[in-house]
């Protein structure tokens, strides 16, 4: 996991999207050029002050909902900032 020079503030996590694969469950290729649905689920990379939540950690997999981040690039990744209240389960 690569260090990142960004702090999410207050509630917040960054989150590195899991990138999904570029087959389907049957084998046919997706095209780049084809929607293709935002993956919902991602590993922890920094973690503002949560107060609330205690159980989540950096690097941590976790799932989150739909709508609710804001999508950020650094160093030429993209990353998601989302509330604590957004994420949904941790992955183990």
């Amino acid at each position: 996991m690569a260090k990142v020079n960004i702090t999410p503030l207050g509630d917040r996590v960054l989150v590195e999207p899991t990138i999904s694969n570029e087959k389907s469950p049957s084998g046919i290729i997706i095209p780049d050029t084809a929607q293709k649905e935002k993956p919902k689920q991602g590993t922890v990379v920094a973690i503002g002050v949560l107060e609330d939540v205690t159980n989540i950690k950096v690097g941590d997999t976790v799932l989150f909902s739909d709508y609710g981040y804001d999508e950020i690039k650094s160093g030429g990744k993209d990353y998601y900032i989302l509330q604590s209240k957004n994420l949904l389960a941790v992955i183990k």
